[in-house]
């Protein structure tokens, strides 16, 4: 039987195959799903210095810890369970730490299109930075990730309605803080 890339194979496969000590099967898997696991680091953390680190230790988590997924969840689940945890972690660990204060100097931009989009990306990230950790680790999986309720529930160890208030409360804060203060019952939901 011809043996198969690990870029053919599906996650599931992968998986399993990892388990059992492929380390192509690992790196493949590593591979398709870094970036999605950085982007939950960086929208969890805000900072990019702090979201590396949590991605690195989620990473390492999985190559660790594929032994032990048994496949009772999607694997994307679960990887993103193990990165929502690091960054998690590492806010905590950023919370004890203390902060240096220091004055940015005003940026240089060559257009008014790049302007805008810097502005903008620097406000979203003040604001998702002002919201507590557990409303912006359940918007980031939902807006950024794509993730549903229930994958988000499962990610996060929570009731799928505490997933629903988290959302809600967590997107309201931000539409507050950039500048969109429409009352709830007027906004339109997804």
């Amino acid at each position: 039987m011809p043996r198969v890339s690990p870029a053919a194979r599906d996650d599931a496969e992968l998986a399993r195959t990892a388990a059992a000590g492929d380390r192509a099967a690992l790196e493949e898997l590593l591979r398709r799903h870094a970036d999605r696991i950085v982007a939950i680091c960086r929208r969890v953390l805000v900072d990019p210095d702090d979201a590396r680190d949590a991605a690195q230790e989620a990473l390492l988590a999985v190559t660790r810890g594929i032994a032990g997924f048994d496949g009772r969840s999607q694997l994307s689940t679960w990887l993103y369970r193990v990165a929502t945890n690091a960054a998690l972690d590492e806010a905590r660990r950023r919370a004890r730490r203390p902060r240096p204060v220091e004055t940015l100097p005003e940026a240089r931009t060559d257009g008014p299109a790049l302007a805008a989009t810097v502005t903008d990306r620097v406000a979203i990230d003040a604001a998702m930075a002002a919201l507590p950790v557990d409303f912006r680790a359940a918007v980031a999986l939902r807006d950024l990730v794509g993730c549903d309720y229930a994958e988000i529930a499962a990610v996060l160890g929570i009731p799928p309605g505490t997933v629903r208030s988290r959302i809600a409360r967590g997107r309201a804060a931000l539409a507050e803080q950039l500048g969109n203060p429409t009352p709830l019952s007027q906004r339109q939901t997804k």
